[in-house]
């Protein structure tokens, strides 16, 4: 369904009451339903300056920045495939040589032949190795998803090489980075086998970053857990990987490998509970009964064990909201940074224009002792104006400590900077009527990378002041 513009909004929203993300303003006790919240003149952030009008009709920068189309849907790569469409997640990681090495999703549902790797008319289906193939569908080309490679030379700002790095997957939505330089790319579907498709979705997958040319063996990650998946991160200090869920009814997942960094050697799934708050909703919906979730508040939580978490049915977010799991609307984009994982709920909040929340892990994470000092989430954004944020999805933490937001709007959508006191600023505005995804900072800090996922897909290189950046 096409969404309605950010103009279209913004006409609707004329006496809005304007923006909440600051710990000050959100220290009262719990009330029954939504509220309207306070105006914080505050909220927003100088940054780094007016938007200047793109000549090329393409990306509105700050004055000082520039871009640079690295990579577009359709494109030859360099092992003989086309760049296939619908780019979405991305992460960035050191390369040999001072290269940037980018691992790309590509969000493509089943017989999209347009956004196709192997062309237009499938005319390169023949070239796929099919043992790398995740789902061969009977022989057919109807598993188009999948992740891409890139390797880029941030001092030349040039594209080395792109390449296919994982085939036969779904709806490649997105993923997160490992500590040791891989990509966790995960399948937003619950797509299951059937007499055209030969295997069960809904996996992650780990694709390790290499400049090398190759197609990585398809191995589903099951023990973390088969659901409509969305995005991953990763705390360095435990190991333990964390996931969203898009739906308007989803959880927050843990998982803890039995290895630390082998995550196909299995594990434990785990999902959030409110402490002392069985089955919370955070939504902050207005039909919801349940109090405000508060803003600026950290609150204790524990993890519930998981089981029958393949979900035939596709109900494992159903059985752990009514065993005590909270539940949070369409999360999605998630990234760790500075002992913190921030992550998205793209239509959470009183007006759906989306909430982020921050999960500080316990310092015993993932051990006995850890309800002692338990981990705690906090809602650190809930948008209440259209033209602050948007529907946040993709996201990323800058090697400053900001928060770099991609904005699925549909149209018009925005790159939003968080700073770490919770004002806001505008990095960008996109031109076309797509959503952002992929943000990610270049190992050196020079670059910022992100997708446009439609019209056409294509990734792009930012560079500019970034240190630059006024509160």
């Amino acid at each position: 369904m096409k969404k309605p513009s950010r103009r279209t909004f913004l006409k609707a929203a004329a006496i809005s009451a304007g923006f909440i993300g600051l710990r000050s303003f959100a220290r009262g006790p719990f009330v029954k339903g939504p509220t309207q919240p306070a105006t914080s003149p505050e909220s927003k952030a100088k940054g780094y300056g007016p938007l200047i009008p793109d000549p090329e009709g393409i990306l509105d920068l700050p004055e000082g920045f520039s871009y640079k189309i690295i990579s577009r849907t359709g494109e030859m790569m360099d092992d003989g495939f086309h760049v296939p469409g619908a780019h979405d997640g991305m992460a960035a990681f050191t390369g040999p040589d001072g290269l940037t090495l980018l691992v790309r999703n590509h969000e493509i549902n089943p017989e999209r032949n347009e956004l196709s790797p192997y062309g237009n008319d499938n005319e390169l289906w023949e070239k796929i190795n099919k043992e790398k193939l995740y789902d061969s569908a009977g022989g057919k080309p109807l598993c188009l998803g999948g992740t891409t490679t890139l390797v880029y030379d941030t001092r030349k700002q040039e594209l080395i090489r792109h390449y296919y790095s994982l085939a036969g997957t779904v709806r490649n939505c997105s993923g997160g980075p490992t500590p040791r330089g891989s990509w966790v790319t995960c399948e937003e579907t619950v797509l299951k086998a059937n007499d055209v498709f030969e295997k069960d979705h809904g996996y992650n997958f780990e694709v390790p970053a290499n400049a090398t040319i190759s197609l990585v063996d398809p191995i589903p990650l099951k023990d973390m857990g088969r659901f409509n998946h969305e995005a991953i991160a990763v705390d360095p200090a435990s190991g333990i990987v964390y996931q969203t869920e898009d739906r308007p009814d989803g959880l927050i997942y843990r998982f803890i490998p039995h290895k630390r960094g082998q995550l196909a050697e299995g594990g434990k799934l785990q999902a959030l509970v409110i402490k002392d708050q069985p089955s919370r909703d955070t939504r902050n919906w207005p039909q919801e009964e349940q109090p405000t979730f508060p803003i600026g508040q950290a609150l204790a939580v524990e993890w519930m064990d998981l089981e029958n978490i393949q979900a035939p049915n596709d109900d494992l977010r159903h059985r752990g909201f009514n065993a005590g799991a909270a539940r949070f609307a369409r999360g999605e984009g998630m990234f760790y940074g500075k002992g913190e994982v921030y992550f998205a709920c793209t239509n959470g909040g009183q007006k759906q224009y989306g909430q982020i929340f921050r999960y500080r892990p316990s310092p015993d994470e993932g051990l006995s002792q850890e309800s002692q000092r338990p981990g705690t989430i906090e809602l650190f954004i809930e948008s209440h104006e259209i033209d602050l944020l948007k529907n946040g999805d993709n996201l990323t933490v800058a090697p400053w400590g900001d928060v770099v937001v991609c904005e699925d709007d549909g149209a018009n959508s925005s790159i939003i900077g968080i700073t770490p006191s919770g004002k806001l600023y505008k990095i960008a505005d996109v031109s076309l009527e797509s959503e952002l995804a992929g943000s990610s900072f270049s190992p050196d800090g020079t670059t910022l990378f992100i997708n446009v996922q439609w019209n056409p897909g294509q990734t792009i290189a930012i560079t500019g002041p970034w240190r630059g950046r006024i509160e």
